[in-house]
């Protein structure tokens, strides 16, 4: 067997990177993680989802949103929020989860290394050093791709960083605009448009799609559509941006954006969100003889493993479904099969949080998936304005959905919007794990008072609705 360097090189410290590097240097094997930033965490902690769900903690709470269903719409904990009193609490936990990085990469004895990494073969890296004047080879038996992505970026838009913004810069605003713009309609451009929305700010959506989070069950984006319009969102859906211009006027300096449709609109800000690109542009891919998509990402097997056995790639590199969650058990899978060790994992069980305002948490199969594949299935929901739980917390519009097979009663599908919905799923998610049925949620007895009880009264309904 020839000599490496190391058992396995790592490059991204992100979440898959982080699960990967440790997972193998808890099998005993010689781990290096190369990250090309000043700090551990990738996306995931320096401008992802850490920045943006506290960021959303913060809104929550200084703007009072929370206790405006007891106390009116006119209720905030601080008046003048500013963007320095949301980022105050943003960069306390982001620098409390580096060092919690960093101290696990350190106590499981993984060598971090600083650098850009590029392939100078299957089995070969060539570490630019940050200096931008040295570099050396490394090489190993395994490596994992684990470098995340990058917001992408139309060729057309005049991106500035300043007025016309990628979700990588939103975090850099100086002070909060009267009005936003977001272009796209995913998971990101929901979260942020939600979360300014509570804020105060008029914010517009605009997706070329004909309904937002086109993977998520219909009825739940419904209700999620309702709110973001309850809370003067305006939706521009069907409609593509045609160009977008930097206009000064008696106003200061503002955005105006055009779409096919021949509509314009006028805002301070545009968050330009249509999606994320791998970052592999600068690994030299051809060197290893490994090729990626027209977004950067890699193709893998079920193992995690690209065309080339010894390299695997984990992570929001590969795509869908691009959670931390999800990546990090990835890196964990694909350390277990590169060393021989039996790991298994339901990837049909992964649960999906998304963190608009409201909520939504989703585990299994929805309805159109359903009927697509000729399953008969009946459902049985519950809201939260039925539970006390719900009047307690001041959240009435939330809704649990249950979806169960009509003959078996297996559960098949969990589905929730509301305060508390991606800490809720996981109940769901056992059932579905063990195979249970609707029944299990009427005979298991819940806390009272909790959001909780909501499967209780959803599986009633469920059952009541097959006439039984």
């Amino acid at each position: 067997m020839p000599k490496f360097d190391y058992d396995l090189l790592v490059i991204g410290s992100g979440p898959a990177g982080q699960r990967a590097a440790i997972q193998a240097a808890k099998l005993d094997k010689t781990v290096a993680l190369i990250e090309r930033k000043t700090v551990v965490g990738g996306v995931c902690i320096n401008t992802g989802t850490i920045p943006s769900k506290t960021l959303r903690e913060a809104v929550l709470y200084l703007s009072g949103y929370r206790e405006r269903g007891f106390y009116g719409s006119s209720y905030s904990v601080k008046q003048n929020i500013t963007m320095e009193d949301l980022l105050m609490r943003t960069e306390r936990v982001i620098r409390h989860e580096i060092d919690v990085t960093r101290h696990q990469l350190m106590r499981n004895r993984v060598e971090v290394l600083s650098g850009s990494a590029r392939f100078n073969g299957p089995n070969s890296l060539i570490i630019d050093e940050p200096d931008g004047h040295s570099h050396r080879e490394l090489t190993a038996a395994n490596i994992v791709i684990a470098t995340g992505t990058e917001a992408t970026r139309d060729d057309h838009i005049p991106f500035d960083g300043q007025f016309i913004l990628t979700s990588d810069d939103i975090l850099r605003l100086q002070k909060l605009p009267r009005t936003l713009l977001v272009v796209g309609a995913g998971v990101i451009g929901c979260e942020y448009a939600t979360i300014f929305s509570a804020l105060g700010l008029r914010v517009t959506l605009v997706d070329k799609r004909s309904r937002v989070l086109p993977f998520v069950d219909s009825e739940i984006t419904d209700a999620l559509t309702y709110q973001m319009r309850e809370n003067r969102v305006t939706l521009r859906m069907g409609e593509e941006v045609a160009a977008i211009e930097r206009l000064t006027d008696e106003h200061g300096e503002r955005v105006r954006i055009h779409l096919d449709s021949g509509k314009q609109i006028v805002a301070d800000k545009v968050l330009y969100s249509i999606g994320r690109t791998g970052a592999t542009s600068k690994l030299q891919m051809e060197a290893a003889g490994l090729p990626v998509d027209d977004r950067g990402r890699i193709k893998v097997n079920e193992q995690y493993q690209t065309s080339v056995p010894n390299i695997y790639a984990v992570g929001d590199v590969i795509g869908f479904p691009s959670l931390a969650s999800t990546s990090m058990e990835q890196g964990r899978l694909a350390a277990c099969h590169m060393f021989g060790v039996p790991a298994t994992s339901v990837p049909a069980l992964f649960p999906y949080g998304i963190y608009t305002i409201p909520e939504i948490s989703v585990v299994g199969r929805n309805e159109e998936e359903l009927t697509k594949d000729n399953i008969p299935y009946e459902v049985g929901k519950a809201r939260y304005k039925e539970i006390a739980r719900g009047q307690i917390i001041g959240d009435t519009s939330g809704l649990l959905k249950l979806i169960f097979h009509a003959e078996t009663r297996e559960l098949l599908g969990v589905h929730i919007i509301g305060e508390g919905a991606s800490e809720l799923i996981h109940i769901g998610q056992a059932v579905l794990a063990f195979k249970g049925k609707v029944d299990y949620f009427i005979n298991t007895v819940f806390n009272y008072p909790t959001l909780a009880e909501c499967y209780k009264v959803a599986a009633f309904d469920g059952i009541n609705r097959l006439g039984l």
